[in-house]
């Protein structure tokens, strides 16, 4: 049988009746049998993967449901635990109405993962005992000076200790992991450094308050290390990880989605919803970043862990999440797709989606288990050959006379950037695998 190449100047296809298939060339004979493979393998992964996609989001809300639980429930303890300060009389007698800032502390200080209560509660503690004792020292100076002395001295180091903190809170490192411990230091010497003008005890004043705060962060960080603590660093390698799945399912869906009729088409927003997760995900990251490294060695993790690469491969993550949205729009604004149902571009581009699929799902794994990924010896292989296969269909679209498949040029341009960026998130996972120590599997997968 002929492909019917007049409207479009396809390629020439004959069946010999015994399965033997002759094209125009080797070149084009050697395509359309990888093209047909690739073909079969992505049909038989579309329902695996369609399962694989609706199973994660359900386990995945699940999972948030039972965190914010715990956390409400851990919340509710520490809470309790410095409320025995106004409860018990032996307590209150040592603290009295100061109690109050123990369970301020708490309250501000709390939050879901444990990194991130840890940084805010250092950060709470220091610019408590920093502001503190400044404001002290000056609070004794301007007591010394006395009269309209007094005033002076405090307004002029109010002037000069808030203004010269507020421009080092401004700059990117401080305001990165300190913004909330330089808040608090002009907030303590502000009130200390005051009181020093009305109180005769401003000392034993700090002094109260300084103890209280330090209960409540005592208890607040721990309650939230010890009783079912919630890592930063795992949130963040469990999400960096998951990012290269979303985008793998957002591939392949978007072809799955593209071959449909229209009535079959139910998905297309959500693989853009996909997408548009990922391009978003920046701030999320680095906060998590800054919070995994507050927090002491456990399990897999440590202080010297390079979580930097993870905000590297993020940006990656997100220069391909656009590239595919873009892929996304194009294939469905085409409307040429029941035209080209039975050409091996279109039977090659599904067995091309399918193997970058493979591609980012197998990074992604390797970055999830902490192995060290098989990228010399597969991933860049099959880039190298997908690569070589999207060169020889650029090639051809380009010398179409009539143009007809402008679009199918683009789609191959937009495909063929996404292999680069494939294969560049191999190099880096690679890369975080020799500085991170990850160990090496010899089983096949």
């Amino acid at each position: 049988m002929e492909a019917n190449s007049t409207d479009h100047h396809v390629i020439s296809i004959k069946n010999t009746g015994d399965g033997e298939v002759v094209g125009n060339n080797e070149g084009h004979k050697r395509r359309f049998k990888f093209s047909v493979f690739s073909k079969k393998i992505h049909c038989s992964l579309v329902p695996v993967s369609s399962y694989l996609r609706d199973k994660k989001n359900s386990d995945q809300n699940t999972n948030n449901n039972n965190k914010k639980v715990i956390h409400s429930i851990k919340v509710g303890i520490s809470l309790l635990l410095v409320s025995l300060l106004y409860l018990l009389d032996a307590l209150y007698n040592q603290v009295g109405d100061n109690a109050m800032w123990a369970i301020m502390t708490v309250v501000v200080i709390f939050e879901l993962y444990a990194g991130a209560t840890l940084g805010k509660g250092l950060n709470r503690g220091i610019g408590t005992i920093l502001g503190g004792g400044l404001g002290c020292l000056f609070a004794f100076i301007a007591q010394e000076v006395g009269g309209v002395g007094n005033s002076i001295v405090i307004a002029i180091t109010i002037f000069i200790f808030g203004a010269g903190a507020t421009y080092i809170r401004q700059a990117p490192s401080i305001k990165k992991r300190y913004d909330y411990g330089v808040m608090i230091f002009i907030l303590t010497f502000n009130l200390v450094v005051v009181s020093g003008i009305r109180a005769d005890q401003v000392l034993k004043i700090a002094r109260d308050r300084l103890l209280s705060i330090v209960m409540g962060f005592l208890v607040g960080i721990s309650v939230s290390l010890f009783v079912f603590p919630m890592w930063t660093s795992d949130e963040l390698h469990h999400s960096t990880a998951s990012k290269f799945h979303d985008l793998a399912n957002t591939v392949q869906g978007c072809l799955e989605e593209y071959f449909k009729s229209d009535s079959e088409k139910k998905n297309a927003q959500r693989n853009t919803s996909c997408c548009k997760s990922v391009l978003n995900s920046k701030p999320k990251d680095e906060s998590l970043a800054n919070f995994a490294k507050w927090e002491p060695w456990h399990g897999r993790f440590g202080y010297s862990y390079p979580w930097d690469m993870y905000l590297s491969i993020g940006d990656v993550l997100r220069e391909l999440a656009a590239i595919v949205l873009a892929l996304n729009s194009c294939l469905q604004s085409s409307r040429q797709a029941k035209e080209w149902g039975n050409e091996p571009l279109k039977e090659a581009c599904e067995g091309i989606g399918a193997s970058i699929a493979w591609s980012l799902r197998e990074v992604g794994d390797s970055i999830e288990q902490r192995r060290k990924p098989k990228a010399e010896n597969e991933i860049l292989p099959k880039l190298k050959e997908v690569r070589a296969e999207m060169s020889s269909m650029i090639a051809e679209t380009e010398n179409n006379e009539k143009g007809d498949l402008a679009i199918a040029s683009l789609l191959v341009l937009l495909m063929t950037e996404v292999v680069d960026k494939v294969e560049k998130l191999a190099k880096e996972a690679d890369e975080l695998a020799e500085i991170a120590a990850f160990h090496t599997n010899v089983a096949s997968s």
